[in-house]
């Protein structure tokens, strides 16, 4: 259902559920502009690039959402176990128990994989690097990046699985598991 729009900030949380929802390919113009309610001159006047800058502002918008509540405080200060317990929370939260699909994975594994790779190659890196920093602090040492890599793609397969078996409770599951195995490598460790 269209909902009014006044300025770009407004269209871009529409313009990632219709991402989410049809994918890059299937977002085409006639279903951008049922969803957003605007018609194709506005949505050219707030992104004259089209399609490829829309994709690029919703990027722009998930990357900072995760910036501000996952990787900036997995570099925080805060003990590292409560930094590993943040990311968790906010993930789950972020992904809505995985009812919500990753859009950086969704590009990286689309067609429009390359036109995005930077974006989607610097989205994974600082979300590992971020983590292997806090499993480092949490006495993880050379294990820490291996560890991070696979708690993220534990994520991200858990999203992919709770949407292929139309399961969101699934990737709760799998959360709660991912948490549980970090929790404790990292208790082992103090």
């Amino acid at each position: 259902m269209p909902r009014a729009v006044a300025e770009r900030g407004d269209v871009v949380p529409v313009l990632a559920e219709v991402f989410r929802s049809h994918g890059f390919d299937g977002a085409s113009l006639a279903v951008i502009t049922e969803h957003t309610g605007l018609g194709k001159g506005s949505l050219y006047n707030f992104f004259p690039r089209g399609k490829d800058e829309m994709a690029e502002a919703v990027l722009d918008e998930v990357d900072a959402w995760f910036q501000a509540a996952v990787y900036r405080p997995l570099r925080g200060s805060e003990p590292a176990a409560a930094r590993l317990d943040r990311m968790f929370d906010e993930v789950e939260t972020y992904f809505r128990s995985g009812r919500r699909i990753c859009l950086f994975g969704a590009f990286a594994l689309g067609l429009e994989r390359d036109r995005f790779a930077d974006r989607v190659r610097a989205y994974f890196t600082d979300w590992v690097d971020s983590l292997a920093g806090a499993l480092s602090d949490a006495g993880h040492g050379r294990q820490s990046r291996p560890l991070a890599e696979e708690v993220v793609a534990g994520i991200q397969g858990a999203l992919v699985l709770a949407r292929a078996l139309d399961d969101p409770d699934s990737f709760t599951r799998i959360l709660t598991r991912l948490r549980r195995a970090v929790a404790d490598s990292t208790q082992s460790r103090a």
